[in-house]
C-alpha cells in the first residue's frame, strides 16, 4: 500500500469511526444540550476535546508516516506501529476517543455521556483483548510481544518505554 492510498484511507476511517462514535452518536444522545454546568467543568471540557483531539490526529497519522496503512482492521499497516504516543501507551486512539466523549460530557454537564464512554471503554477493551490484540500477536510475532512488554495497554507509560529518567 502505498502512503497516499494509506492516508486517503486513514482519514476516511477517521471521518467513520471517532466522527459516529465521538460526534454521531454524542449528538444523538444529548442534541448538544447543555444542562448550564459550571464555567470550570465547561472549561476543562474543552480542554479535554482539544488535547483529546490532537493525540486522535498524531495516532491516525502514525498508522499513514510509520506504519504505512491505515487503523481500518480491513486495511492494516505493513509495519507494527510503535513510535509518538505509541511509545507511551498501546491504545492512544481509544483513550482520546473516550477523553473526546468525556469532555463533550463536561462541556454539556451530561452524565449520559459518562454512561456513554463507560460503554464505549469497557467495549474497546473488549475488542482490543479478543480481536486486536491476538491479531497483531500472529502478524507481529516476537516484535509485538516486546512491545507489549515494555508499553502499558491502558495507562500511559512515563517516561516512554526505551527512556531512563
Amino acid at each position: 500500500m502505498s502512503r497516499a492510498r494509506a492516508a486517503a484511507g486513514t482519514i476516511v476511517f477517521l471521518l467513520v469511526a471517532p466522527g459516529v462514535v465521538a460526534g454521531l452518536v454524542p449528538w444523538l444522545l444529548t442534541g448538544w444540550d447543555s444542562s448550564g454546568p459550571p464555567l470550570w467543568l465547561q472549561v476543562l471540557g474543552w480542554v479535554a476535546v482539544a488535547a483529546a483531539a490532537a493525540v486522535l490526529l498524531e495516532a491516525f497519522a502514525r498508522f499513514v508516516i510509520e506504519g504505512i496503512g491505515t487503523p481500518a482492521p480491513v486495511a492494516p499497516t505493513q509495519e507494527l506501529v510503535v513510535g509518538g504516543l505509541y511509545r507511551y501507551v498501546r491504545n492512544p486512539m481509544y483513550l482520546a476517543v473516550a477523553a473526546l466523549i468525556l469532555g463533550q460530557a463536561a462541556i454539556l454537564g451530561s452524565w449520559s455521556l459518562v454512561a456513554y464512554a463507560t460503554a464505549f471503554l469497557a467495549t474497546v477493551w473488549s475488542f482490543v483483548h479478543w480481536y486486536e490484540e491476538p491479531s497483531l500477536r500472529r502478524r507481529f510475532g516476537t516484535a509485538y510481544d516486546e512491545y507489549a512488554s515494555r508499553v502499558p495497554g491502558w495507562w500511559p507509560r512515563v517516561p516512554p518505554a526505551g527512556k531512563r529518567l
